[in-house]
């Protein structure tokens, strides 16, 4: 019998939240096209003019169309879009965030004070059956060469997505404006490539002004592109190739590779380019969710790919020595203007998803101090993702125009954009199998399976690029390494750094002795001494007060604290505590790798105002009463009318005899970086004349 409608419980309002939760994972869905499928999505530009193929018949053709549909299949559907995309550090991805995940659930980082007390609560689901910790983790404790490694291999997978940064708007833009010599044959390869490095030279001079004025238009200029190119495609397969997925059958590979050998081979350092991109997916995680990503890959960028390649490959079974110009002469001739118009403004879009994913690359490397110091501009007030570095850009735009008058042909290009691909998927693939068996402890067939699918894919690839490294291949590599051991210098530098404050720290005890000390005097004022430990206080402040002879009435003893975590709470950003000599005061400053530093304008007034409500909650160690509480009060205003001083170490290595040769290497490597690098100061906005610098030597 049906219930009275009247009598029904209301049920309204779920449907309502499920319909607005629908809608919102749409509307991210359709925004992802412009910002993580750029790269992806306009491959179709470059693969085919990359491969180097020498009169190519009908069955190479369905060979090649079948393997790029089972790499697009394999490596897109199934390992980012179903498993990758799975292993978010708290909502951020990519290479970085996979290692910065090992290291908090497992002590395999080489972060001993890095490490966040702030996640009990969150990571405590995942880090069930620590206690049963598996054989591979209790490896990596114990073995500092294995972190050290494992280390270097994040680093080097982060690097090459800066490499990717400079080969996406070589390649694409080149190949997008290379549609100008089909119907003007007069057009030279040289007049190409020079306009290519005008459009590339102005898109990173505009890079200071930000996107956020043209960002709007990037999704629907990647929409045209993602809805038009398959429509091309469809026609071009009922007019030339009606048949064509048939190539679908994974038979059509084995016989192109048995009839082909080492020339098939040989050719996948061209077809891995289809997947060019695909780590974005991963990479991006953070400024969209799972879902929209997922729908905008499975229901329009992945089908679209599809169709594009059949279209493409249809029309070159019929016309089979086009290859050289496989994207562009395909298109049908009334519509090849229209094509060539959102070409090259996609390919535009795609090059600045990619720089902007480098600038932020290279912003989270900065505030987690694995890289040099660079000036880091926010270019939107509303949107702290949108990060700007002048350095960088036009090391960046150098670079990119370099490789397209130097290496103009696209087939070189493409050659080294393989290396970079074909490496981020393999680290990738390494990385996830270690969060596997260590972190998610996924039953162990499961995992072979995995490994054995994806590594040996991806190794077969890598073998083919590598073989392309002196047709160059070698540029982005070199490029990447170089990056890597830039990161690793640096970072290995300021970890000896911290591991001799905390050997040398000095204690409160030690300092009320010598502040008993009656050569030391105490000055009016309000002084901020930086250190890098919590635990104690920093060397560098005993050799302040013996050659100094002073210490300041209120002094506040401030830690910089980036965790291995994409934001902190805005209630745990600034933690203030007493300590026991009169005016003593510690305060430490928490970020994430996704934080703004948006501490710049008041920075000062933050913390003296942390200050003040700590000392009014009686939080100290002993209770006060409250004309104690107002004198505390009354002090910490005083010394900061009287003035304000930041006092830093500048801290160098003493390289002794006695130092091992990696040491030697290694720290001489970071003095030269710590010597040409920007003081961590400035990104406080402390006035010049305010700041104090305190040399000392280190013993290394």
């Amino acid at each position: 019998m049906d219930m009275d409608p009247e009598l029904q419980p209301p049920h309204s309002s779920l449907p309502l939240s499920e319909k607005k939760g629908t809608w919102k994972t749409l509307v991210l869905a359709y925004r992802t096209l412009g910002v993580v499928f750029g790269g992806l999505v306009t491959s179709p530009l470059y693969v085919y003019p990359s491969m180097p193929l020498k009169s190519p018949t009908e069955d190479d053709y369905l060979g090649i169309y079948s393997i790029m549909f089972w790499t697009l299949t394999l490596i897109g559907v199934v390992k980012y879009a179903s498993i990758a995309i799975k292993a978010d550090d708290h909502g951020e991805g990519g290479t970085f965030a996979l290692y910065s995940l090992l290291c908090r659930h497992l002590n395999i980082g080489i972060l001993p004070s890095k490490r966040s007390h702030l996640l009990s609560s969150a990571s405590s689901n995942m880090q069930r059956g620590t206690e049963t910790q598996s054989r591979l983790g209790k490896f990596f404790e114990r073995s500092l060469v294995a972190r050290r490694v494992l280390l270097f291999v994040a680093m080097l997978g982060t690097c090459m997505l800066i490499g990717d940064g400079i080969l996406t708007p070589a390649i694409s833009v080149l190949s997008a404006i290379d549609g100008l010599r089909a119907p003007f044959p007069s057009v030279s390869k040289s007049l190409v490539e020079a306009l290519s490095a005008v459009v590339l030279i102005l898109l990173f001079l505009l890079q200071k002004y930000g996107t956020s004025r043209v960002s709007f238009l990037f999704s629907p200029i990647m929409g045209a592109w993602t809805f038009c190119t398959p429509l091309v495609g469809i026609y071009s397969i009922i007019r030339h190739y009606p048949s064509i997925f048939k190539a679908l059958s994974p038979h059509y590979i084995f016989h192109f590779f048995w009839e082909n050998g080492k020339t098939g081979w040989l050719l996948l350092g061209g077809t891995v380019l289809c997947i060019t991109g695909s780590e974005a997916m991963f990479a991006d995680l953070g400024h969209f969710n799972q879902r929209s990503i997922q729908i905008a890959f499975l229901f329009t960028i992945y089908p679209s790919l599809v169709l594009t390649y059949a279209g493409q490959t249809a029309y070159l079974i019929k016309n089979p020595n086009d290859h050289d110009d496989g994207f562009y002469k395909f298109i049908p001739a009334p519509i090849y203007w229209p094509i060539f118009v959102i070409a090259t403004s996609a390919a535009v879009v795609a090059s600045q998803s990619l720089i902007s994913a480098t600038f932020s690359v290279i912003k989270q490397s900065v505030v987690l101090d694995y890289f040099p110091r660079v000036k880091i501009l926010h270019t939107s007030p509303s949107k702290e993702g949108e990060v700007y570095s002048p350095e960088v850009n036009y090391i960046l735009m150098v670079l990119c125009v370099a490789v397209i008058l130097i290496f103009g042909d696209g087939k070189d290009i493409g050659n080294a954009f393989g290396v970079v691909v074909s490496l981020v998927m393999l680290i990738t693939t390494i990385l996830l199998t270690l969060v596997m068996i260590m972190i998610w402890r996924t039953p162990a067939i499961l995992v072979a399976l995995y490994f054995c699918v994806f590594f040996v894919v991806e190794g077969v690839y890598v073998s083919a690029v590598f073989t392309k490294l002196l047709e160059g291949g070698w540029i982005p590599f070199a490029i990447s390494f170089i990056l890597a051991i830039i990161m690793f210098g640096w970072f290995y530098g300021r970890q000896r750094k911290v591991q001799y404050e905390l050997t040398h720290k000095i204690t409160l005890d030690r300092l009320e002795m010598l502040l008993a000390d009656r050569s030391i005097q105490t000055v009016p004022g309000l002084c901020f001494f930086y250190t890098n430990i919590q635990d104690g206080l920093t060397p560098i402040l005993g050799h302040y007060m013996k050659n100094m002879k002073s210490f300041h009435k209120v002094t506040i003893f401030t830690t910089l604290r980036y965790l291995l975590v994409p934001k902190v709470d805005p209630r745990d950003r600034i933690v203030v505590n007493k300590l026991s000599p009169k005016g003593v005061y510690g305060c430490v400053i928490q970020y994430g790798y996704a934080d703004s530093l948006n501490l710049e304008d008041d920075f000062l007034s933050q913390v003296t105002s942390s200050l003040m409500q700590h000392i009014k909650r009686c939080n100290g160690h002993v209770p006060f009463d409250p004309h104690e509480i107002e004198q505390e009060i009354s002090r910490l205003e005083e010394a900061r009318s009287a003035g304000v001083v930041h006092v830093r170490g500048k801290t160098r290595f003493h390289i002794g005899p006695n130092c091992g040769w990696f040491d030697r290497i290694m720290l001489a490597f970071y003095e030269f970086l710590h010597n040409n690098c920007r003081s961590g100061l400035p990104a406080l906005r402390v006035p010049l004349q305010q700041r104090i610098e305190v040399g000392m030597l280190y013993e290394a």
